[in-house]
């Protein structure tokens, strides 16, 4: 229960609200969990415990969708004392209340432990000035986006924005520089004056006998980038969210680029009971937004509906994400991302030595995605004797 909603005129209607979404997850949950047992009987040689797990987790990543962005959970952060300064000056800065009151909580931790490292975080003319230039920028730049418009395209997407058409044979030139002696300059244009079949020769040469995708390719693969405008639930994007090191940047959660039906919540009449939900959040989330503003209105928000963002990637981060996240034990919305960024690597920006190099990125369609993975941490646990 947000600050600013518990002490709006919403608070007793965000109770009930979330009391019914809460009821009606677990609920789905268990109709859920009866129908994957009965479709997928538990295989002999597999303790009953796998199945058990496997299903569940079948089941809530099937009605995840429902939850909202208020539901509470865990978090472990690990960081340099720099990092933690910068962080803590940006949680001041923040329009939400929750923010700010566990940035709080965190300083006054942090300080019994690396004191030294955070002493300018709320200094008037340090940290807390810091923290007013952050909150001017976000506010003049939300006065500049006004007058943009409203989304009119609901449904999820993938979309190439940016790319360089050069990038394979800066690529190839890159992959010669540290075995050779000569600038970079020259060995571009020797790249440009090569055939495509000899700068084939050394992007293969650089790639390599990839024996597993965590075989990657050199520095070489950094020196090009791709920008995509991604549209999808949000709960795939909480999963695609965790790349933290190339450049993301998302939107505000809300209700108005529409929601993702899940195919087993369809195919098992359940669908009106998802849409119910579905449709009373968007409809709480406007009258909250009117009262409240965009920012307070996120809570009601579930992770079913899309959200738009932007992920801004080398090609060596791209073998990274799209091949792990295109596993067969993913989920399927961001396996859906994973393959439309692999098929515009290869046919938008027609780069296909980068895109014919990902040999690890998995289309196979599976019924029980955790299954397999489930039976190898049995057999390592088997091996090392140890209990399930």
């Amino acid at each position: 229960m947000p600050d600013e909603i518990a002490a709006s005129p919403f608070g007793d209607r965000y109770l009930a609200h979330m009391e019914r979404v809460f009821d009606t997850y677990s609920r789905m949950v268990a109709q859920m969990t009866s129908v994957f047992e009965e479709q997928h009987p538990q295989q002999e040689g597999d303790p009953k415990w796998i199945w058990n797990a496997t299903i569940r987790a079948k089941a809530c990543d099937t009605i995840r969708g429902l939850l909202p962005i208020s539901t509470l959970s865990n978090l472990g952060i690990y960081a340099t004392g720099q990092a933690y300064e910068m962080g803590l000056v940006r949680m001041q800065a923040n329009p939400l209340a929750e923010v700010r009151e566990y940035g709080e909580m965190m300083l006054t931790e942090l300080r019994q432990i690396i004191p030294a490292f955070l002493t300018r975080v709320d200094l008037a003319e340090r940290g807390v000035h810091w923290s007013s230039y952050l909150e001017k920028v976000r506010l003049d730049l939300e006065e500049q986006g006004e007058d943009l418009g409203t989304p009119d395209d609901p449904g999820q997407s993938v979309t190439l924005t940016d790319w360089d058409p050069d990038a394979e044979t800066k690529i190839a030139a890159a992959a010669l520089y540290a075995v050779s002696e000569l600038p970079d300059a020259k060995l571009q244009e020797l790249a440009r004056e090569m055939s495509s079949a000899k700068r084939a020769e050394i992007v293969a040469a650089m790639v390599g006998d990839r024996g597993n995708r965590r075989h990657k390719p050199g520095r070489a693969m950094e020196r090009s980038t791709y920008r995509f405008d991604v549209k999808c639930d949000i709960g795939a994007f909480r999963d695609l969210q965790r790349h933290r090191l190339m450049t993301l940047e998302w939107q505000r959660y809300s209700t108005r680029l529409g929601y993702d039906i899940p195919r087993d919540v369809v195919s098992h009449g359940l669908e009106p009971d998802w849409t119910a939900l579905m449709d009373s959040s968007g409809e709480f989330y406007e009258d909250v937004r009117a009262d409240l503003g965009p920012d307070v209105a996120q809570y009601v928000v579930p992770f079913a509906y899309n959200v738009r963002f932007v992920m801004e990637m080398n090609p060596r981060q791209a073998f990274h994400l799209i091949e792990l996240r295109s596993q067969p034990a993913g989920h399927s919305a961001y396996r859906t991302v994973a393959h439309q960024m692999h098929r515009a690597i290869r046919d938008v920006a027609g780069h296909r030595l980068i895109a014919d190099s990902m040999k690890y990125v998995d289309y196979t369609d599976v019924d029980l995605e955790r299954l397999e993975g489930e039976r190898r941490a049995q057999k390592k646990r088997d091996a090392a004797g140890q209990p399930s």
